[in-house]
């Protein structure tokens, strides 16, 4: 009896050890849930409930510590791909050289450049006086003033007129909002002056003593006001010179190429104006160049007397460039350098003194046209590729006949050129260097076009390792934008590299939304157009696969930001094209955050999304809106993300979405939120921390594919 007892007790034991390990198996694969507290929201005789608002409390202790048990249920469930995920990490790694350093440029007698040191994360700014073989200057060593921040970001830097004064703007939280710290580059100290909650933007008048920096909004972090400072005193002196009051508008300063004028733009999402006073008269007022008008852009540049104006003035969708003088400003006085082509959407220029420089949009593509001022001949520099990106790079100096540009393609790494515009002579100073296996060679990329069902095409670049067959067994991988007119070129990723070589096709879907057809390509992806991004998506992702290059089972979406909100609305429209969503800190919660007018960019994006307290926006809104849209349907397997710090895209959205999506899916997929607990929008500083996170996601997609 006693025996029994014995080998009962110990069964039952048994048996209760294994029902305790079960159930700690369960509860660990178990993700948080959210608790429930319903939010009543009414406008327009409609209702909705957010049972997930609460999570907008950022002090509040608890929404804390629900993101860092969604961290930790993400660590636990991927755990078994921490070696896959160190191994990529490790690949790209080997693809950042551990000594580079910046092709330099000059500016005002000294040669500027960035270099980083092996194993260092974080750039040092440096110069030499007058040529390369000078002794180095250390302008600034950013892996220095980061040791104790988990996040350090120096977004920008100018050095006084007499080259003496170095200003430069700081940010230690991710939340966009720099302060501006001055050094003293005789002696190396430290200025006392330091100026909180700017933008980031510094310009030098020609006293070196002088400057303009632009405040943000403590709320909603706008960029409203132009002060003025003078080194050597309190911020608390600083003047107000200009505040502007109408909250869909945004200001930045810059400086004219030639440094004879300060330039004050104030811009909105459809219109924009810019004000202006000699640098060398910084008490002066600023003066209106063209004033405002609804659906009036334009950007000014001087060239000695006269001034170039990139504007769409009288209908031109696409811009033009005209050539006046600041006393004859109005349009009648206009001399037309470029005229509007409705087939040909101009981007930027450049000026010099015998040349200016057209960055141009035609097919998708962009092309770099040379004007010879003198002559008045034009010619386009040749790129050789079919797919590519050409951008305008450092040209500090004026009478110079040498433009920098920069190169890239989905094969090329980014290469800077030095082209002599006179005898059109081109020399390579570097290709960025892309790991020592990397043969371009290897990789096969092209331009491809999806029909969407109202008859646009719609351009997909596409790359992938050489020796591949369309026969719908390749994992696919594609990304998108769609937003602010924000074209998405085919540019060199590296860290692709390790989905490439694991047989991946990566795509970039080039949908409406973007301006890479022109601006009637963004209109037609914004405001009550705005699902043209959606389903220009899904339309590509369609294409692809019926030509053979992946299947729904090895097909993954991504984007980020406004990108997020595209593969949000995706998921809930067509789930079933996709194994796995990535969304990458995603503007989901549109109505509720286009209503609150207290967060960061609302008002200022009317003219984007449209205003929801107009009823036909608001319906049109929640037609789309991935959060509002949340439905009971097998949703696949998704990965999303979100920095507690972000300024652009709140973290509760990402997080109140997650919520929301395990509460409705009805499939086994399993959706996952990472939140960065020590960042903002763009993720991690440093050149290789902030591909942890990349490392993860990519090993999520292998993760599911086994």
């Amino acid at each position: 009896m006693k025996r029994f007892q014995y080998f009962t007790i110990l069964i039952l034991l048994s048996l209760e050890i294994i029902m305790i390990n079960s159930c700690k198996k369960i509860e660990r694969n178990m993700p948080p849930i959210a608790k429930k507290s319903a939010q009543k929201m009414e406008i327009h005789g409609h209702t909705r409930i957010d049972n997930y608002y609460w999570l907008k409390e950022r002090e509040n202790d608890d929404v804390i510590k629900y993101l860092e048990q969604e961290n930790d249920f993400l660590e636990k469930q991927l755990k078994h791909t921490e070696s896959l995920q160190q191994a990529i990490f490790d690949e790209i790694s080997e693809r950042i050289k551990a000594e580079d350093s910046s092709v330099p440029y000059k500016d005002n007698g000294y040669f500027y450049y960035i270099r980083y040191e092996e194993q260092k994360e974080h750039p040092i700014y440096c110069r030499k006086n007058n040529n390369l073989q000078e002794k180095e200057e250390i302008l600034i060593n950013v892996n220095e003033l980061s040791l104790g921040f988990p996040y350090y970001h120096l977004i920008d830097y100018a050095v006084s007129p007499n080259n003496n004064i170095l200003a430069y703007s700081i940010d230690t939280i991710g939340r966009r909002k720099y302060e501006i710290r001055f050094k003293n580059l005789k002696t190396g100290k430290e200025y006392n002056d330091i100026i909180q909650n700017t933008d980031g933007e510094v310009e030098w008048a020609s006293d070196n003593k002088t400057i303009f920096y632009i405040k943000k909004d403590d709320e909603t972090l706008r960029e409203y006001q132009l002060w003025k400072h003078i080194l050597g005193t309190s911020e608390k002196e600083d003047i107000l010179v200009y505040e502007e009051d109408d909250d869909a508008f945004s200001l930045s300063v810059s400086k004219s190429k030639s440094d004879k004028y300060i330039l004050l733009e104030s811009s909105s999402t459809i219109s924009s104006e810019c004000r202006y006073i000699k640098s060398d008269k910084p008490n002066d007022n600023f003066n209106i160049v063209i004033p405002r008008e609804k659906n009036h852009e334009y950007s000014v540049e001087t060239h000695g007397e006269s001034l170039y104006i990139l504007t769409n003035y009288g209908g031109a969708k696409n811009f033009k460039i005209i050539k006046t003088t600041f006393e004859k400003i109005e349009p009648k006085f206009w001399e037309e350098v470029i005229p509007y082509n409705k087939d040909v959407f101009i981007e930027d220029f450049e000026v010099f003194k015998d040349y200016i420089v057209v960055n141009e949009r035609k097919n998708g593509l962009i092309y770099l046209k040379i004007i010879n001022l003198i002559d008045k001949s034009e010619y386009y520099l040749d790129c050789g590729e079919e797919v590519y990106e050409i951008w305008i790079s450092d040209n500090a100096e004026y009478n110079i006949d040498v433009l920098r540009y920069g190169y890239s393609s989905l094969t090329t790494p980014n290469s800077y050129f030095d082209y002599n515009m006179k005898t059109k002579e081109k020399i390579l100073l570097k290709e960025k260097f892309a790991g020592k296996n990397f043969l371009k060679s290897n990789y096969e990329t092209k331009r491809i076009n999806a029909t969407a069902k109202d008859g646009k095409k719609i351009p997909i670049s596409i790359v992938y390792k050489k020796g591949i067959s369309l026969n719908n067994e390749n994992p696919l991988l594609i990304y998108a934008y769609g937003s602010y007119g924000y074209s998405i070129d085919a540019s060199f990723r590296s860290s692709i590299l390790s989905l490439l070589n694991r047989g991946f096709v990566f795509a970039i879907a080039h949908v409406r939304g973007g301006q890479e057809l022109g601006r009637k390509w963004y209109e037609d992806g914004k405001l009550l157009h705005k699902k043209n991004t959606f389903t220009d998506f899904i339309t590509c992702t369609e294409f692809l696969q019926k030509q053979g290059y992946s299947k729904p089972e090895l097909t993954f979406a991504m984007g980020g930001s406004a990108g997020g909100l595209l593969t949000g609305a995706v998921s809930n429209m067509r789930p079933d094209l996709y194994i796995g969503i990535i969304s990458q800190v995603p503007f989901v919660d549109v109505i509720t955050t286009m209503l609150d007018e207290s967060i960061p960019l609302t008002t200022g994006e009317y003219d984007e999304w449209g205003n929801p307290n107009e009823k036909k926006y608001y319906d049109y809104m929640l037609s789309y809106s991935p959060y509002d849209q949340v439905k009971k349907q097998k949703y696949p397997a998704m990965l999303i993300t979100a920095g507690l710090h972000d300024s652009q895209v709140q973290y509760w959205e990402p997080a109140k979405w997650v919520a929301k999506l395990r509460e409705y899916n009805t499939s086994n997929a399993p959706i996952y939120l990472h939140t960065n607990m020590d960042a903002g929008h763009g993720g991690m500083t440093g050149r290789y921390k902030t591909y942890k996170e990349t490392s993860l996601i990519y090993a999520f997609m292998l993760d599911l594919l086994k």
